[in-house]
């Protein structure tokens, strides 16, 4: 049985973890699989909109520790598995969103982090976890969590780990939305449904621009948004919005 389920279907690319009987906790198979298929097939141009999902009864537990139950291995080595994920993920120019249900921890969390928007069911629940076995955030969460949250909050979550239900982490914008349990499934079709109707073109340059802005100055920013806005109004999303507007329509865009 594959580790990573990958169904396309109306311009949604849904990759699900499947380990479900280790709350899909990462394997270096996992790892590899997730960064060939962000890499190839959540690139094409028919893909308007990325899912990731978990199967069974949580989104992702984090490593798998059994894996290397017995073994010295260097973290160092093992964390390119973990940077190919989180860079393909970043660099894809269209929104990738999470569904987070039940456990999202550790290396988990940092997956859940590094993509665009999260959805949460009720029954979710989010710890950075490393702090627990003595270990150090890692998978590029020292630099999601403080933009998130903050430099503060982001010290008393990793120094202290809690675990958070999904409202407190919608409290602290670590999940967009949280919908009940029960129609958690049909509420993330909806949501990914809508982003892949969107001008993905256009959705691809606000990423663009806001990476940019972590380490730009306000000119340096300015001059770059006239850059990508140029590119925004050439494109045929943007003429069928404006036209749409014009004649008081839903626009009917098709990501180009």
């Amino acid at each position: 049985m594959s580790v990573l389920l990958s169904e396309f279907q109306n311009g949604i690319l849904t990759l699900t973890l499947n380990r479900p009987e280790a709350i899909n906790a990462f394997t270096t198979e996992l790892l590899r699989s997730l960064a060939t298929a962000l890499a190839k097939e959540a690139s094409g141009p028919e893909v308007r909109v990325v899912l990731l999902r978990g199967a069974g009864r949580g989104f992702c537990s984090g490593q798998d520790l059994r894996e290397f139950e017995g073994q010295e291995i260097s973290y160092k080595g093992h964390l390119k598995n973990y940077q190919a994920v989180i860079e393909n993920l970043v660099s894809l120019k269209k929104p990738v969103l999470a569904a987070i249900h039940g456990a999202a921890a550790g290396a988990g969390l940092s997956l859940a982090l590094a993509c665009d928007l999260r959805i949460a069911a009720a029954d979710a629940v989010l710890s950075t976890g490393f702090s627990r076995i003595g270990l150090i955030p890692d998978a590029g969460m020292n630099y999601h969590l403080p933009r998130i949250v903050g430099h503060a909050k982001a010290l008393e979550l990793e120094l202290l780990s809690p675990r958070l239900n999904a409202e407190q982490a919608l409290a602290l914008g670590l999940v967009n939305r949280v919908v009940p349990t029960e129609g958690f499934a049909d509420e993330v079709s909806k949501l990914a449904a809508e982003l892949a109707n969107g001008p993905t073109k256009t959705f691809g340059l606000i990423k663009q621009a806001l990476y940019k802005s972590h380490h730009s100055t306000l000119e340096e920013m300015l001059e770059y948004e006239a850059i990508l806005q140029d590119l925004a109004g050439r494109s045929a999303d943007h003429k069928e919005g404006v036209q749409a507007f014009y004649e008081k329509r839903p626009p009917q865009f098709h990501g180009n």
